[in-house]
């Protein structure tokens, strides 16, 4: 059993993921191995709507890189960055009752990801919060989430990471049945933009290198998130954090305005994309820069 296959029954994963793995992943993770070798990455983002297999790139990614390269690697998770359930209830209560529920810029602790990120590089003694979905609140953490001494790199992945505030007059008419029911004034969207605009902005300039997973559409999405939801319901059962199907379209909603911007902007300014075809396989892997 070679390293590939070794992974997919690790990570049960389906075994067409070995191909894909073979032809896409491997040589996507060779260069960017040899950039991060190279001194010119620190910090790599995964980006890509929710069920793309952010995660799974990531920790493909990191297997190879620690043990093909020897190099030293932390895998974050934006997801573990989410404000806890009582920030979230006071962002509620203050700016608007739509930022009870976690996902879009503005749910994040942006300056905590911050300090991680810069502890990291700096080699410092970093603890990682984590976030539990079946609580919906931030787990306690143990000795296995501390990270201590020089890293050679830090992957960010997340379904917003690399995103872009969108103009204002993009703002004014709403794009879905959330927006022009639970906020018709548009408060919600623009504070969510603003942050965008300035939080996640900085966030985001830490970003090395970029690699986009495109879905072919949006209608994909709610499928394979369905998928994931399902995956988290056999692990956990009936918990806080679980969604039926009526749940979870109200809970993509949330993310449909910023993820249909990434599916047109990111493919044009991410740094490597790979195409995903409606099978959750991949059609391709492009390259935007000449590295």
């Amino acid at each position: 059993m070679n390293k590939i296959e070794k992974f997919v029954r690790t990570h049960r994963l389906p075994e067409e993921f070995v191909s894909i793995a073979e032809q896409y992943y491997q040589p996507l993770v060779t260069k960017i191995a040899k950039l991060t070798i190279g001194g010119s990455i620190r910090v790599l983002g995964i980006s890509g709507a929710q069920g793309t297999g952010k995660s799974t790139l990531a920790k493909f990614a990191a297997q190879v890189l620690i043990h093909d390269f020897g190099l030293t690697v932390v895998c974050l998770s934006l997801d573990d960055f989410y404000l806890r359930r009582s920030e979230r209830l006071d962002l509620a209560s203050n700016i608007h009752p739509l930022f009870a529920t976690r996902g879009v810029p503005g749910t994040h602790d942006i300056r905590l990801a911050t300090k991680v990120i810069d502890g990291l590089l700096a080699g410092d003694r970093v603890q990682m919060p984590r976030f539990d979905k079946s609580l919906d609140d931030r787990a306690v953490v143990d000795h296995s989430d501390i990270s201590e001494g020089r890293v050679n790199l830090v992957v960010l992945e997340g379904w917003c990471v690399g995103a872009k505030a969108q103009c204002s007059e993009l703002l004014l008419e709403p794009i879905n049945e959330l927006e022009r029911i639970d906020d018709a004034d548009g408060k919600w969207r623009t504070y969510s933009n603003e942050a965008l605009a300035s939080q996640y902005t900085g966030l985001y300039s830490k970003l090395d290198y970029l690699v986009f997973l495109k879905a072919p559409s949006f209608g994909c999405i709610y499928e394979w998130r369905s998928e994931q939801e399902k995956k988290l319901w056999e692990k956990v059962g009936d918990g806080l954090g679980v969604m039926d199907s009526v749940a979870l379209q109200r809970f993509i909603m949330h993310c449909e305005r910023i993820t249909r911007d990434c599916l047109t902007r990111l493919p044009i300014t991410a740094d490597a994309v790979l195409n995903l075809d409606h099978a959750h396989g991949v059609d391709s892997l492009t390259y935007n820069n000449s590295n």
